[in-house]
């Protein structure tokens, strides 16, 4: 390598720079820079909530099954925890750009062996779900076509033919998904706000009732989980590092995406679910939505909006999976492919694909991973078609909450990073207040992870004894306990491996620093 290149290399460093970020080992070890500003950004991550899913499917979820009326303040409450925990990640946003995001922070504040195991944790969390959706997205889907065309097709059937075509997508570039992604969700979420106005035009026989709001209502023997279920509904704004090589102003851009996707999303979901309390009346929240499970958004719409309304809703309903489903794909691809570029995953991983600058080998992974999943839950299910044991209760609740119970985990850790980073480069002064902020939305994340564990018996419906409510949370700890062992392991083995970790493409520049150097050392 010439020396120039070394050189040209040190003065790209600086954040000026930021919108040409190569790698002196090739392009294709890197992703685009440029492709994305606020919107799409901001399109992409909200995306992943699946809004109105999450209305439909999480809501009456936690309503019925967790018995928690006062569901609207949660989301209040945890909005606030997710901005304290925002103002920290946002500033560490400013200082690290690496696809691997949650992995990465951790590294640079925690070491690097506490990356290798946030490093499984994400890809296992992520992973789960996104593959956990396919199992709503194919009952509903079978349920529409048997409704409105008589065809009785089993529920992996269109889950197969979903992650089929979610595969071809994630090889596409990143900013033809972004329109994807923004088109669904704006018309998705305009109709839940339709409904939101419609029900509070036309209450449910209690009134226009704010009992919900009460902090007496969050009672129940799921709190825990409902606390999970709750938070799942908000992922998809942490995301936003994943994608800071990829946007034009990363120290800008993703920042602001964080704040603005958190507010909209706390605001969005605690209106919706209090607009489901007024329609029914908080004292029949709960029992009609145990009794109608996803059925219950559209029970109300059809008897105030009509039959046309929700029908497009049902629709907007599987677009808006599946616009979730291509998000966290592309997550799970990016964060493979930053494992991959520093060594934690075999290096064909770290390469991109050279027509579209997508992480090609990560994308086939999920893909692959997603098609053994939905595989071996369609192999386990003997129910009838229309029964959503398997795919809800089962696919979609157990692998939604290991993800939800894994980012959870995640944050906490990063809030801790956080503090650890700047302390250990003598910033704690100027930056006290964002250490605060994070430290108390750490400990709030452990409280709610303690919490769901407690709690994950009420989520499978099982008694305390059931091994289940164990096994599952326990998919989690596995991955984090293999992960350290294996960061300890590289350390020992491959120091260098394990002294890149978290250093995405900055490795790679000092890596072209010090080459020129090697070959006239006297260290001979």
């Amino acid at each position: 390598m010439p020396p120039a290149s070394s050189s040209t290399s040190n003065t790209r460093t600086s954040a000026t720079s930021t919108s040409d970020i190569n790698t002196y080992k090739g392009q294709e070890r890197a992703l685009r820079a440029d492709r994305l500003g606020t919107p799409g950004l901001l399109l992409s991550v909200l995306a992943a909530s699946a809004p109105l899913m999450v209305v439909a499917g999480v809501m009456p979820t936690v309503f019925g099954v967790m018995g928690i009326v006062g569901q609207p303040l949660l989301y209040v409450i945890l909005g606030v925890v997710l901005m304290l925990f925002s103002v920290g990640y946002a500033e560490m946003s400013r200082h690290v750009h690496n696809a691997g995001a949650f992995y990465a922070y951790i590294a640079r504040g925690l070491g690097p062996t506490a990356g290798a195991g946030a490093s499984l944790v994400a890809l296992v969390a992520y992973s789960a779900m996104q593959v956990g959706i396919y199992g709503i997205l194919g009952f509903e889907v079978a349920g529409l076509l048997a409704t409105h065309l008589g065809l009785t097709v089993a529920w992996w059937v269109p889950a197969l033919a979903a992650a089929a075509i979610v595969a071809v997508l994630g090889w596409l570039k990143i900013d033809l998904n972004a329109r994807v992604l923004g088109v669904l969700l704006v018309v998705e979420c305009a109709l839940v706000v339709i409904f939101d106005i419609a029900a509070i035009a036309e209450p449910g026989p209690e009134g226009l009732s704010l009992s919900a709001f009460n902090p007496d209502t969050l009672t129940g023997a799921g709190l825990g989980t409902a606390l999970c279920f709750c938070i799942a509904a908000f992922v998809g704004f942490e995301q936003s590092p994943v994608y800071a090589e990829e946007t034009s102003r990363p120290q800008v851009v993703v920042s602001r995406v964080m704040f603005l996707a958190v507010g909209y999303a706390a605001l969005f979901l605690a209106l919706s679910a209090w607009a489901l309390t007024v329609a029914t009346g908080p004292g029949s929240i709960t029992g009609q939505a145990a009794k109608e499970g996803p059925g219950l958004l559209f029970t109300l719409t059809g008897s105030r909006l009509g039959g046309t309304f929700t029908d497009v809703l049902h629709v907007l309903f599987v677009t808006g999976m599946f616009a979730a489903l291509l998000s966290f794909h592309n997550v799970v691809a990016r964060y493979a492919f930053a494992m991959g570029r520093e060594g934690l995953l075999p290096a064909g991983f770290g390469r991109t694909n050279k027509a579209s600058g997508a992480p090609a080998t990560g994308s086939v992974l999920q893909s692959v991973v997603s098609v053994l999943v939905i595989g071996a839950f369609a192999v386990t299910d003997g129910m009838p078609a229309g029964d959503p044991t398997t795919p809800v209760l089962r696919l979609f609740t157990w692998m939604g909450n290991i993800g939800a119970l894994g980012v959870i985990l995640l944050m906490a850790a990063a809030s801790f990073a956080v503090i650890a980073f700047f302390v250990r480069r003598g910033a704690a002064g100027p930056q006290a207040w964002r250490l605060v902020c994070s430290g108390l939305a750490g400990l709030a994340l452990v409280a709610i992870a303690v919490y769901t564990v407690k709690d994950f018996d009420v989520l499978i419906g099982a008694g305390p004894g059931s091994s289940l409510s164990w096994i599952l949370p326990g998919i989690v700890g596995a991955a984090l306990v293999g992960g350290l062992l294996y960061g300890t392991v590289l350390r020992s083995v491959r120091p260098e491996v394990h002294a890149r970790i978290g250093l995405g493409n900055e490795a790679f520049r000092l890596e072209q620093a010090a080459a020129p150097e090697e070959p006239a050392g006297t260290k001979a």
